[in-house]
């Protein structure tokens, strides 16, 4: 016979549907809530929408992305890319407390990959529990909202968490050990080395001793793109800099950063910044 200390409560539970314009601009929570987990409080997903972030209030949990199991809690935050199998839920003895959020926008992929998430999905920041409590109790309210200042004042918090999360990782010597495979790194560094000269990724696949195809493979799994896609992007950040440092023709920094032909140097640019260089130039300057 069950008792209602092992079931799940959900004291809050909150739904919101931000306008499409919002997640261009905004981290947009889209689910939310506060429940005290039963002993068999579990969830089990291969892929999902969006973000989730986890609160630990207080007792412990689990969570298990990449084929590893981690430990959650009180005081820490669990980030999971639900996009990726994942799993979690409360421990049997002592079942957790949560807050949780789930968001959608735009580069959260790209933070998540930052952070490393994929391998690290707890971030521990009991020091910061007032803090982060207040931040997602703001969220909540701020998710009975449809005004812009409601959306901003949300996607505000969640980005203060974001930064609470570089700081406690870059903070800890162990946290941002790179995941990124050796070969890829190395590749990045001759492209960072390198960018200025013709490069072709048959080249550096056999610098790092793989084929290109399997190359390839790893470069985007590890990047989210394509080694001449991550090139251009580094050529065009070189370009800012020769734009504002120097007076050269819009032609010679083209060929500084490695494009032979103006026309293709001037469509990436503006594809990238949506400027073209004379207009970054002015601009910045």
């Amino acid at each position: 016979m069950s008792s209602a200390a092992d079931e799940t409560i959900f004291l809050t539970n909150l739904w919101a549907t931000p306008p499409d314009w919002a997640e261009e601009v905004f981290y947009c929570a889209v689910r939310a809530g506060h429940l005290k987990a039963g002993k068999d409080h579990r969830i089990e997903r291969e892929t999902y929408p969006g973000h989730e972030w986890i609160w630990c209030l207080r007792g412990q949990g689990w969570v298990q992305v990449g084929g590893k199991r981690h430990r959650v809690g009180e005081g820490d935050l669990v980030w999971v890319n639900c996009h990726y199998p994942h799993r979690y839920g409360a421990v049997e003895g002592d079942p957790w407390e949560v807050y949780w959020v789930r968001a959608e926008g735009r580069d959260l992929d790209k933070l998540a990959r930052l952070l490393q998430v994929g391998s690290g999905p707890v971030i521990g920041l009991a020091a910061e529990r007032e803090r982060m409590t207040a931040g997602f109790e703001e969220v909540f309210r701020q998710m009975g909202g449809i005004r812009p200042c409601d959306l901003a004042g949300a996607h505000a918090v969640m980005t203060e968490w974001i930064a609470r999360c570089f700081a406690e990782r870059l903070h800890d010597e162990q946290g941002l050990q790179a995941e990124m495979p050796e070969a890829v790194r190395e590749a990045m560094q001759q492209m960072r080395l390198y960018y200025s000269k013709p490069i072709r990724v048959a080249e550096l696949a056999a610098q790092v001793g793989m084929p290109e195809s399997s190359f390839t493979r790893q470069f985007r799994k590890a990047t989210g793109t394509s080694p001449i896609a991550w090139l251009r992007q580094e050529r065009i950040k070189q370009a800012k800099r020769r734009l504002l440092e120097s007076d050269d023709p819009i032609k010679e920094v083209a060929r500084q950063v490695g494009y032979s032909d103006q026309y293709f140097f001037s469509k990436d640019f503006k594809k990238m910044t949506k400027l073209t260089p004379s207009q970054f130039r002015e601009d910045e300057r």
